[in-house]
This record gives structure tokens, C-alpha cells and sequence, in this order.
């Protein structure tokens, strides 16, 4: 099958509406979005909008499985719960590297849905259950998954007042080890 050639024209307005739908998203909540306003921004037709996407839904969509995808190749050959360290090192990094747009998409309350529904991707696509008690499995992954965005959201919630790796470090005691893995 021959590959299909990419239209310079179709990736430039591509990247520029999802910019723009990015810096959106680091200043106003989700509700307070439009269409009129984005294309407004993005200087182009709203027409042109909806050659790529039907909704603001689904360009958030196509954001959420980027970040998911992205985290996944980033704790590639790490196996969960053997390696929650590494994996907790590298949610805590992966959301740095996002900036405002990771911590608007992780911690402010009109994104919660968007960031349950990322962690819920990632954790279908790299938890693989074993045998056993598939509700207790269920049980363990939940615990894990929001007990470090918590532990984020509450970091964020304080200024990052403690030190990246500080944070990690701690993250990963308490995710790993329980409250038995530190000393207050």
C-alpha cells in the first residue's frame, strides 16, 4: 500500500488550532471555551474547524490519547506493580514536562473527567492482569493511580513548595511502601 502523502497546509493548521486550543486550556476552563473563540485565536475559518474535528471534544480527545500514548512510550518495559517506582518517577517528570497545560489537565476541576480518563487508558494499556482475583487487581490499580494524582494534585495545590525529587521521592514511599515507608 502506498503511503499517503501529508498536506503541509493540513499539518500547519492541525498544529496551530491544537497550540492555540493549548494555551486556551492553560487559561480558561473548559466550559468557557468555543469554537468562535478558538478559530478567532487561531486565525482561521471556522469552517476550517470542523474540516479536522467535529467538536472541542474531540480535539481534546486527540490531546488526552497524545499524553497517554506519550506516557506509555516513556514506561515502556517497566511492568507494574514490580516497577511503581520507576513508573511513579516518571509520571511526576512526564507532567513537568507538560508545564501548565500537565497541571491544568491533571488538577483543575473542569479537566478532572479528561484526567480520569487518561489515567483509566494508561492503566488498561499497561496493567495486564494476571491471575488471580481480577476485583482485587481492579482494587490495587485504583489505589495506585489515584493515590499519585492526589498526592500531584496536592503538590500543585501547594505551590510546589517541596522539590521536584523531593516530591517524587516521597510519592514513591507512600505509593510503594504506604504510610509504614516514611518517618513524620
Amino acid at each position: 500500500m502506498p503511503e499517503k502523502k501529508v498536506d503541509l497546509r493540513v499539518q500547519r493548521t492541525k498544529e496551530n488550532l491544537r497550540r492555540v486550543f493549548e494555551e486556551m486550556i492553560c487559561e480558561m476552563d473548559y466550559e468557557e471555551m468555543s469554537i468562535k473563540e478558538l478559530t478567532q485565536r487561531a486565525q482561521i475559518n471556522r469552517k476550517t474547524f470542523y474540516l479536522h474535528y467535529d467538536s472541542l471534544d474531540d480535539l481534546l480527545r486527540e490531546i488526552q490519547n497524545d499524553l497517554a500514548q506519550d506516557f506509555i512510550r516513556r514506561t515502556e518495559g517497566m511492568a507494574p506493580p514490580r516497577d511503581m517506582d520507576k513508573i511513579t518517577r516518571e509520571f511526576f517528570l512526564s507532567q513537568e514536562s507538560l508545564g501548565k497545560l500537565g497541571e491544568r489537565i491533571t488538577c483543575a476541576g473542569s479537566y478532572h473527567y479528561v484526567s480520569r480518563r487518561i489515567t483509566s487508558d494508561i492503566m488498561s494499556q499497561t496493567w495486564t492482569k494476571g491471575p488471580g482475583d481480577p476485583f482485587r487487581q481492579d482494587i490495587i490499580m485504583t489505589f495506585i493511580s489515584q493515590s499519585t494524582l492526589a498526592i500531584y494534585k496536592q503538590w500543585v495545590a501547594d505551590g510546589k513548595r517541596i522539590p521536584l525529587e523531593d516530591i517524587i521521592e516521597l510519592a514513591i514511599r507512600l505509593v510503594c511502601h504506604g504510610v509504614d515507608g516514611i518517618k513524620l
